[in-house]
């Protein structure tokens, strides 16, 4: 689609939507025959994983299906043949507007807001993967217009309602712990790239409309095997490297359980920037105010790459115990906890702390909770209100790796690092020509 043509796309759907209000359909809105009717954005790799669970609720039916990429196209239909097809998200809505209820975002991070708000802007349900966008900013929108529209949201950290991390959470909160002074928090995995920039190119695929894949971002050339299908999450025009990726997964749990807020400053240690990928390796510290939970202040530590597991000063784990490739621990005043990533919680050390009783919680299904929730029979727990926070926060440590052994202090209410002004060219990206989106752009 060439820029002009899609100008005037963005501007119909604009109108359309003012025309109506972009109220359409609620909490509770389903198809006459009973059905909640989905939408999926995004339907390789983990988008397919998506589609599975969601539709594996048996008030759902499969209405729509996008991709830009052929192929995920085609194995996504041989499952759901009664669904129709498109290969760009904004013609889907246009055409699908009636026939849909939920919207299910499953792309590379930089489609993840433009997606998410293209489907809140008509009034739609979403369910949108981690972490809930590429930008600070853009969470920021997404909750609040989320939040004005009433709209039932969810963001995909599917471990979220696992039992590990939910006993986690409520062992926390029943003050076992006492007040909670540092959380450190870690993954082994590596998803930067510390190389140079890219060049050549060549001419991508038939089956991949490399236009509709680069979307909002600034045109490249295509680069088998850098971008699509999976590379990515490496690369900082389009994903939040391993602090963004695992990152989300295993902040969730001491940000819920610790009831945190937006952090007062981030500062990273890793290499100086390249302006291509995220560093391979960083760890980032944050400062974020007391709560019931918590000391006055609470010190975060993050280790990802070759720096994790950490070597955690004054705590010793129990004999036998060893440290995950991923996971997190909490130093409290009565005691520690370590919480592998969806693994049982290990409290220590012995005494009233290790031999607690355990409250008694249950899994969630977190794909058949969102549809439920459509549905009108309950609500999310990591709906775009508690997801939309926990982005910025995470986002800030992804902005504060561009700026080495910087303390960025942040200002949430207004949204914008205080000290250092570079910093804030990065809260907010200005999208393509063409790729605009209303509430974002």
């Amino acid at each position: 689609m060439s820029h002009a043509k899609s100008r005037r796309h963005f501007l119909k759907l604009s109108a359309a939507a003012a025309a109506t209000g972009m109220a359409c359909r609620r909490l509770g809105a389903q198809s006459a025959n009973g059905k909640l009717r989905t939408a999926h954005i995004g339907v390789g790799g983990m988008g397919g994983a998506d589609l599975s669970s969601i539709s594996s609720h048996p008030s759902v039916e499969v209405a729509a299906l996008c991709d830009i990429d052929t192929r995920n196209l085609e194995r996504a239909h041989s499952a759901h043949s009664g669904a129709k097809t498109f290969r760009d998200f904004r013609e889907m809505l246009d055409q699908m507007d009636d026939s849909i209820d939920a919207v299910i975002v499953s792309t590379p991070d930089h489609t993840h807001a433009p997606a998410a708000m293209s489907a809140l802007n008509r009034g739609k349900a979403v369910y949108c993967q981690k972490p809930l966008t590429h930008e600070v900013f853009e969470a920021r929108q997404l909750r609040q217009v989320a939040e004005a529209k009433g709209l039932v949201t969810q963001m995909g950290i599917q471990v979220h309602g696992s039992y590990e991390y939910r006993l986690a959470t409520a062992l926390v909160q029943s003050g076992i712990l006492g007040r909670v002074s540092h959380v450190y928090a870690w993954s082994n995995k590596n998803w930067g790239y510390d190389g140079g920039a890219f060049s050549g190119g060549v001419a991508p695929p038939p089956e991949v409309d490399w236009n509709l894949w680069i979307g909002t971002a600034k045109m490249r050339d295509y680069q088998p095997g850098v971008y699509h299908p999976g590379n990515w999450r490496k690369i900082v025009d389009f994903g939040t490297g391993t602090l963004g990726d695992m990152g989300v997964h295993i902040f969730d749990t001491p940000y819920r359980a610790l009831k945190l807020t937006a952090p007062k400053w981030a500062k990273t240690t890793c290499r100086p920037p390249t302006g291509v990928g995220h560093p391979e390796k960083n760890v980032v510290t944050y400062e974020f105010p007391g709560t019931e939970h918590t000391t006055d202040s609470l010190i975060w530590t993050w280790y990802d790459g070759a720096f994790a597991p950490p070597t955690i000063p004054n705590v010793q784990l129990p004999n036998g115990v060893d440290m995950p490739g991923q996971g997190a621990l909490f130093v409290g005043e009565r005691g520690n906890m370590l919480l592998p990533h969806v693994a049982a919680p290990l409290l220590f050390p012995l005494g009233e702390v290790g031999h607690a009783k355990l409250p008694a919680v249950e899994s969630v299904n977190h794909y058949h909770q969102f549809v439920d929730a459509c549905l009108g029979k309950t609500k999310t727990d990591a709906h775009f209100g508690y997801a939309g926070p926990l982005t910025e926060a995470l986002l800030l440590g992804v902005v504060a790796n561009r700026f080495p052994d910087t303390q960025l202090d942040w200002d949430a209410a207004a949204m914008r690092v205080t000290n250092v002004e570079d910093a804030n060219k990065l809260i907010r990206r200005t999208y393509r020509e063409g790729f605009e989106v209303e509430n974002l752009s």
